[in-house]
């Protein structure tokens, strides 16, 4: 004895939600006339359509919208891979909500996940060694890579690259060049 079309309850189930969430349009976009969904109110219908053991329906898969969907999911990873790099680099959560708009308990809890150690207060300032040694990788680094200074994303790139290259936190390196900016240095 074979078993109620999967397909067909599925259908069944979503045409009653939204029948009972007002609706009616969701239901005839699926294909239903108004007889079929006078059916559905039936109760001994309901049964034959559900219990059916033949599918009385098709599904058609939207490509387009699925690779949309798809594509959202590489985008999603490619930015938690950015901001767990951000936090492990010693950006500040302000950077992060910057830039992701994560809120202060979300960045928490990211750094809680990948196990960096609290953080109290700001990072000190870089000394002026320090400061003379990113002027020296960054200026050049930012004329090679063409970066316009309008850029965040790009600039952003570049700090975390720099914060790994000098092993000096990003939100100090973000600063120091956003000062510099301010300043007209460049």
């Amino acid at each position: 004895m074979t078993s109620p079309h999967p397909i067909n309850q599925a259908v069944i189930a979503q045409a009653l939600h939204d029948l009972r969430n007002g609706q009616l349009r969701r239901c005839k976009t699926m294909g239903f006339a108004d007889e079929d969904l006078a059916a559905l109110k039936e109760p001994a219908l309901l049964s034959v359509l559900l219990n059916a053991r033949v599918p009385w329906c098709t599904v058609q898969i939207n490509r387009k919208v699925l690779q949309r969907i798809l594509t959202q999911v590489e985008g999603v990873e490619q930015e938690i891979a950015i901001v767990d790099r951000m936090l492990r680099l010693g950006a500040s959560t302000e950077m992060v909500s910057r830039f992701y708009g994560l809120t202060h308990q979300e960045v928490a809890l990211r750094r809680d996940v990948l196990g960096l150690p609290k953080r109290k207060g700001r990072h000190p300032v870089l000394s002026e060694e320090q400061d003379t040694l990113l002027w020296q990788q960054w200026h050049p680094q930012l004329k090679a890579r063409h970066i316009d200074l309008q850029d965040d994303a790009a600039m952003l790139d570049l700090a975390l690259d720099l914060a790994q290259e000098l092993s000096l936190p990003a939100s100090v390196i973000w600063s120091t060049v956003q000062d510099w900016i301010a300043q007209g240095l460049v």
